[in-house]
């Protein structure tokens, strides 16, 4: 087809060079990250939450992910360090009083403005949209932009008062690098959490075994002193008392040769004490040596 009636071709439409490679509309992008949430890619409306690694969700979502993960879901690889509410945070979110809602633009003869956030930062004021970076605090859940925390430097929230350390400062929807990063602290505060569970439990065990008290210590130490008194006696200190030891100290008294048979016979070992089956009653008698 072609070259009828004086048509030149031109080279890019007969030789195909190598396709150009998509850029990804950076507007999109950051509408996609601070708009949407990052498991259901649903609108973001409150309560919205955030994880240990900066992303944002919708606290409806990140609730019935744990209630039944075996669900598939589009998005599940990003909330696989999420185990449960104790690893989220409920945001505290400043509301952009030039935000208008979904009822901004419902003729469609305005310009709609995607820059436009939802919220904004307390302090200075920048607009929650993603060109500024923001951040929120562990320990309150406030939200401030990265220019606010290091102009004014305090160690108090601005919003709530409350105290903070720089570690319970999570950047949101950070770059890269910054997620790995907040990925090893997630995971040594972890570590941390597991060994002090493991030393309470040890503490919660040695509480709740009772120590032996002073009548247990004597009787074992006088149980253990009579057995090794038993097994190191020698036969020639057995008495008269010995009728209430154990069955062989009664038994080696006839074996004693400095005793008379007037004490042997004393006890219920010697051979006058026994019978034979000849003499034994099948009725129980009061004293049962009797015959």
């Amino acid at each position: 087809m072609g070259c009828d009636g004086g048509t030149i071709p031109k080279r890019h439409e007969l030789v195909k060079g190598p396709k150009k490679v998509e850029k990804v509309d950076k507007n999109a992008e950051l509408a996609a990250k601070w708009k949407y949430c990052a498991l259901s890619q649903e609108k973001l409306k409150r309560p919205i939450v955030a994880c240990d690694l900066g992303r944002l969700y919708n606290k409806d979502a990140i609730i019935e992910y744990l209630l039944d993960k075996t669900a598939q879901r589009p998005n599940s690889e990003a909330v696989t360090h999420i185990r449960g509410t104790k690893d989220i945070k409920e945001l505290n979110l400043t509301d952009n009083p030039e935000w208008e809602g979904e009822r901004r633009n419902t003729k469609g003869d305005r310009y709609e403005d995607i820059h436009c956030g939802m919220f904004i930062c307390p302090v200075v004021g920048l607009e929650m949209n993603g060109k500024h970076r923001f951040c929120y605090l562990q320990t309150c859940g406030c939200v401030f932009s990265e220019r606010a925390l290091k102009e004014v430097k305090t160690e108090i929230c601005h919003k709530c008062g409350d105290p903070f350390k720089s570690d319970d400062v999570v950047i949101l929807n950070g770059t890269k690098e910054e997620g790995d990063k907040l990925r090893e602290r997630m995971e040594e505060k972890r570590a941390k959490a597991k060994t002090k569970k493991s030393k309470k439990s040890k503490a919660v065990e040695t509480l709740s075994t009772p120590p032996e008290t002073k009548d247990e210590a004597s009787s074992t130490k006088a149980g253990s002193s009579l057995e090794n008194g038993n097994a190191s006696s020698d036969p020639d200190v057995a008495g008269p008392s010995s009728s209430k030891s154990s069955g062989a100290s009664k038994r080696s008294i006839q074996e004693m040769q400095d005793k008379s048979e007037a004490f042997k016979s004393i006890f219920t070992s010697h051979s006058s004490a026994k019978r034979t089956k000849d003499q034994m009653s099948n009725w129980v008698t009061h004293t049962p040596y009797h015959f």
